[in-house]
């Protein structure tokens, strides 16, 4: 989750059950606040062309297809100001994590203080990323750009961006796309609509709720 904070927060606490406390709290905030997240898709062209759909009859495929590799999406999403940016990238490794935070810091927020940033335990989502990509200076300067927060393991489902993906997969991407740039295009469209219409999330896990669900996950005393 990315958003950008004018006061800042406390920082977030070692065990999992107050660090889910703390990703709940920020995505609850009044200040803007949003996610980061991933997903893996399939590039598949058609090898013969589909038969256009006419009255009492829906289009037709064939079941064969060209396989023509994969591409990662990087979710950013800011949901209580209905923002989304979707970047098609190659592959998902420590690089191209950092240059789409760059990318948030400099270009998306550049004047925001301090960007809230919440994301699932994946090894490569950490400040790691950054000095691997850039010279110190610049990774340092981007790392304190950034509050860093995570979802609890195997929690990854309380990051917003994840059902923003789930959104796109189910409007733009449940169909066969045959190459990254084509990719790039439908995503491109998908996300200037949902930005026209700042369409957000509405959060309904309450702190009652996560007490209850979370349980398991909050230290023993």
């Amino acid at each position: 989750m990315l958003g950008h904070s004018a006061e800042g927060e406390q920082c977030v606490r070692s065990s999992d059950g107050r660090r889910a406390g703390r990703v709940y709290a920020a995505t609850r905030s009044r200040l803007p606040a949003g996610l980061s997240g991933r997903d893996l898709k399939a590039l598949l062209a058609e090898t013969r062309v589909p038969i256009p759909m006419k009255a009492g009859r829906p289009a037709r495929f064939d079941y064969e297809y060209e396989r023509n590799g994969t591409a990662n999406l990087f979710m950013m999403f800011a949901p209580l100001e209905g923002w989304r940016r979707v970047k098609v990238t190659d592959r998902h490794t420590a690089v191209e994590y950092a240059h789409v935070l760059k990318d948030l810091a400099d270009i998306h927020f550049p004047r925001a203080r301090t960007i809230v940033l919440v994301q699932d335990n994946l090894n490569i989502h950490s400040k790691a990323s950054l000095y691997e990509a850039f010279p110190a200076a610049e990774a340092r300067r981007l790392v304190e750009r950034f509050e860093w927060h995570y979802t609890p393991k195997h929690g990854s489902w309380l990051d917003l961006a994840e059902s923003e993906l789930g959104v796109l997969s189910s409007q733009c991407l449940d169909r066969r796309i045959p190459d990254k740039q084509a990719l790039i295009d439908e995503v491109a469209a998908w996300e200037q609509e949902r930005n026209a219409n700042h369409t957000k999330a509405s959060w309904h896990f309450t702190t009652s709720k996560a007490r209850v669900k979370l349980k398991h996950l909050y230290p023993s005393i």
